[in-house]
């Protein structure tokens, strides 16, 4: 290859990667589209959605709160630290509380149910793919889609936000414990602060956001399961996939729904 056709090539290549990235974002958008096409649609498979919930939401719960308690007690520290340079210590109640609901809380429950669940999904919805479970239930006249995809994509928008709100309660009583205990807060005036500060919309918001963030869990879940590879390693790819997927949208989500929620 001469050296005048090398940006040729380099641009062919751009041009070839970017127009498979739009491709693929148009299938998920047709999947999307077709997921929200059946919520409404009859019939409703109410066993398979109570499952769900209890399995995206309730075992989810330890890995949630976990997390929420220990970003809330490093947050307490790291704004005591930061503000103890400009004499700002007693911002620390309502930045924790305000931090927590609007932008940790969401965002890192939303990542923390991306790798447990969208994982979960794919590897399960592949697994039945590779194992013609999937063309089984279309030779017994039930839509997959609407079988398989709808009560987890449901099931993850309703859990998720509740998975939220527990953990903005955790990660706040994280940031009070280390303010009481650590950092010598009175804990009256510490709830005070905390409750006087956070406004209502502040913790609407991170509950919209985790329903989008659960939404967003649960289609790339069921995507890459049913276009998964064939045998072990396409159920792998499609797996990593999923989760990689899920975690970037969600960050990709968040700065959107902030820019719509706060840009005033």
């Amino acid at each position: 290859m001469s050296l005048a056709a090398l940006p040729q090539a380099g641009l062919a290549r751009l041009g070839r990667a970017v127009l498979s990235a739009l491709a693929e974002l148009g299938r998920v958008a047709m999947f999307a589209g077709a997921v929200l096409s059946h919520v409404l649609r009859p019939p409703f498979y109410g066993r398979e959605l109570f499952a769900q919930v209890i399995a995206i939401g309730w075992l989810s719960l330890p890995v949630v709160g976990m997390t929420a308690l220990f970003t809330g007690g490093a947050l307490a520290l790291q704004i005591y630290s930061g503000g103890a340079r400009f004499q700002a210590e007693f911002a620390v109640p309502s930045i924790v509380a305000i931090g927590m609901v609007r932008e940790l809380g969401p965002v890192l429950g939303g990542l923390m149910v991306a790798a447990r669940v969208a994982s979960s999904i794919a590897a399960e919805v592949g697994t039945m793919k590779v194992t013609e479970q999937i063309d089984a239930l279309v030779t017994l006249s039930t839509d997959p889609l609407k079988y398989l995809a709808v009560p987890r994509v449901v099931a993850a928008t309703l859990a998720v936000p509740v998975l939220v709100g527990v953990g903005d309660v955790i990660g706040i009583m994280g940031g009070w414990l280390v303010g009481v205990n650590r950092l010598d807060f009175n804990s009256g005036s510490y709830l005070h602060n905390t409750a006087q500060y956070l406004e209502t919309w502040d913790v609407m918001s991170g509950l919209f956001k985790g329903a989008a963030f659960g939404f967003i869990v649960a289609l790339m879940g069921c995507y890459h399961g049913m276009n998964s590879g064939r045998g072990a390693q396409g159920v792998g790819r499609a797996t990593k996939a999923a989760v990689v997927a899920a975690s970037v949208l969600i960050l990709a989500a968040n700065y959107v729904l902030t820019e719509v929620f706060f840009s005033a």
